[in-house]
């Protein structure tokens, strides 16, 4: 189950048979339950997540005790709250499996080590954080420029895998509009 974050990494790096042991040795595969939670406010987030199998949400709720996704996460994708992981502070954020799904769960401690054994990983994690850090400035600059209407064809054109995996609701949260509204826009309504 190791080969498909293996097969992600071999696409930036090329790592030697000797460096994969190194990595195997340390890698675990968790089962984690549809809503079942990895993180939750408050909690020190010490872990990424690499999805193997699955769909995982990043989400906040706002003063008026409502869910607001932030992110979605589907295979082949890292998920972390990378302010608490780096600054060990408490998150902001909730982490929790939309569907059932099959994760790696890579520790602080447990990848600094790597790190130092395999420098050249370094650059595989810079790479994957500065997609997930262009993909959260994109996020933001459709929010600001489209209209609801906008980001939600927007959204289901380019990524129609998750309209077809994610609760409505989720997505409407990611969107930031409410449910009703997207059956608004689906029913053609709007």
């Amino acid at each position: 189950m190791h080969t498909a974050l293996l097969q992600h990494i071999q696409k930036h790096i090329n790592l030697e048979p000797s460096e994969i042991d190194i990595l195997e040795s340390v890698l675990n595969v968790s089962k984690i339950k549809r809503k079942e939670l990895v993180l939750q406010e408050g909690q020190i987030c010490n872990t990424m997540y690499f999805i193997i199998k699955g769909c995982m949400r990043q989400y906040i709720i706002n003063s008026r005790g409502v869910e607001q996704t932030l992110q979605f996460g589907i295979e082949n994708w890292w998920i972390t709250d990378y302010l608490s992981y780096h600054n060990h502070v408490p998150s902001h954020f909730y982490i929790q499996a939309v569907e059932s799904s099959l994760i790696i769960a890579l520790e602080k401690p447990t990848l600094e080590a790597v790190l130092v054994e395999i420098p050249k990983l370094e650059r595989y994690f810079r790479i994957i954080s500065e997609k997930s850090f262009g993909a959260a400035q994109m996020r933001i600059k459709f929010l600001f420029t489209m209209s609801a209407e906008e980001r939600y064809h927007h959204f289901n054109n380019n990524f129609p895998e998750f309209v077809q995996r994610v609760p409505q609701y989720m997505i409407a949260s990611y969107l930031d509009f409410s449910a009703e509204f997207l059956s608004k826009i689906r029913a053609g309504k709007v």
